[in-house]
Parts: structure tokens; C-alpha cells; sequence
């Protein structure tokens, strides 16, 4: 996992493309079809730049922010201070995850699961996730597939330009494992018209749906639904994207 110290200056314009609205809108429904409670506390796990916080809060959840960069967290705060919504943010490893209380719906957004370095990562955030819920609680999150993995982002390289910044973003593909190596040069135009360069990396893993699905039930979940690319009809063999919803029936807490 990386901290993201240069791509988090960068992140909120070059995913402008990403409607954080409607997302959170999309998960919304899905937490109004399966839930149980009327407690409305939601973690935000890898919540990376708070966008997505901020559309929960904006619809009536408590929230709960947990991201592993500070560089991210420092502009989900200064959202935070712009809309005056009331979210708390916490630093922390999706790995270690250390709340004050139990969760009523945990949601992790955009392929944050896919950074995790290997099965063994992927069963240490599950496992916390459902020590931490409540028993009934929903566990909602999405993944990059192996058909994305394999024929989108490869070995390709992909170029970003806003009035601000040029990204060169340069794949990797490890067709053995399935991860994606990614490395992002990025050409910041400063006031006096010359360019500063800076670099990051980070690299995402693709997962089966068996193995998630194993995971989830070994971790204390049952598996409500699996959509495919932010739909509510089943995956296909060309989803770039799976979103998963699960309910919490046995969690750390009561065993």
C-alpha cells in the first residue's frame, strides 16, 4: 500500500472525471435494500480524499473517515472545513483497523481493495471490518476484476492533462499474479512558467470473485449481492468493476 504523498496533491483533479454524487447515491440504494437498523453510523474505509464522505454525510449518515495517507486526509479536512459537515477522520491502516465502537455500514470505494498486497491483506480487512460491525451490519465494496486488470489497464500507459498538471501514468503487468505495477510522473506548471517534476507508485492486485467470496463468508459475512460496473444486474465476464454487499453474522466482538 502506498502513501500517496505526490498523487494526493493531484487526486481530486485528475479523477474529475468520477461522479462522487451519483456513487454515493449508488451505494445509498444499496445500503436502503439491505438494511436492517435504523443506526446510521458509516465507515468510510480508504476514504482517500473524503469525496465520498462527504456525499454520505450529505445524505444523513454518521461518518467515519479511515484513510492511510496523510496527504489525504489533510484535503478530506479541509473539505470537511468547507462544507461543515460533521465527519471524523482517522489515520489508519485498513489492516489495523481500530475503532471506538461498533459500525452499522462499512463502504470501501474505487479499487481500494485491489491495493492490498495479497489474500492474506484482503482476510485481515474483512476480519476487521467484521469484528467492528454490528451483528446485521452491511459491509459494501467494490474491485477492480481480472478482465480489467488483464485487457484495460495491462501494460498501457495513459496521459492526464489538467490546467495544472501533466501525468504520465505507466502500467505493468504482472501476468503471473495478476498486479498491476503503476508508476505516475507528474509536471506541475509553477508561477514562474517553469515545470516541477515529482513521482509516485503504487500497484493493485486483482482477486477472484471465489476468492472473495470465500473470504467473506470465512470472515463472518454472508454475501447479499455482487453487481457489475455500478449496476444492479449481475457481473459479466467484461465488468471492470464488481461491487459486493454483505451482511455482518458474526463479528469478533460477540465470539
Amino acid at each position: 500500500m502506498s502513501g500517496y504523498s505526490a498523487f494526493a496533491r493531484y487526486y481530486d483533479q485528475l479523477t474529475a472525471n468520477i461522479d462522487y454524487k451519483k456513487r454515493g447515491e449508488y451505494f445509498h440504494s444499496i445500503i436502503q435494500k439491505f438494511k436492517t437498523t435504523k443506526e446510521n453510523i458509516l465507515l468510510d474505509l480508504a476514504c482517500g480524499t473524503g469525496s465520498i464522505s462527504e456525499v454520505m454525510a450529505g445524505l444523513g449518515y454518521d461518518v467515519i473517515g479511515v484513510d492511510n495517507s496523510d496527504e489525504m486526509l489533510g484535503m478530506a479536512i479541509e473539505k470537511k472545513f468547507d462544507s461543515g459537515l460533521n465527519i471524523q477522520y482517522l489515520c489508519q491502516d485498513m489492516r489495523k483497523l481500530d475503532m471506538f465502537g461498533t459500525i452499522d455500514i462499512t463502504i470501501c470505494a474505487l479499487d481500494s481493495i485491489n491495493h492490498l498486497a495479497g489474500l492474506n491483506d484482503v482476510r485481515k480487512v474483512f476480519e476487521n471490518v467484521a469484528f467492528f460491525s454490528e451483528l446485521g451490519g452491511l459491509f459494501i465494496f467494490d474491485v477492480n476484476t481480472l478482465y480489467k486488470h488483464r485487457k484495460i489497464l495491462a501494460d498501457n500507459t495513459f496521459t492526464y492533462e489538467t490546467d495544472d498538471v501533466y501525468c504520465v501514468w505507466e502500467n505493468t503487468l504482472n501476468r503471473d499474479t495478476d498486479e498491476v505495477k503503476m508508476n505516475l510522473e507528474f509536471f506541475e506548471r509553477e508561477e514562474n512558467g517553469l515545470w516541477y517534476r515529482s513521482s509516485d507508485s503504487f500497484s493493485e492486485k486483482a482477486y477472484s470473485e471465489k476468492d472473495i467470496e470465500e473470504l467473506l463468508t470465512q470472515s463472518g459475512f454472508e454475501l447479499l449481492g455482487k453487481y457489475g460496473d455500478d449496476t444492479y444486474e449481475p457481473p459479466t465476464e467484461t465488468c471492470q468493476r464488481i461491487v459486493y454487499a454483505a451482511r455482518c453474522i458474526r463479528n469478533g466482538q460477540t465470539i
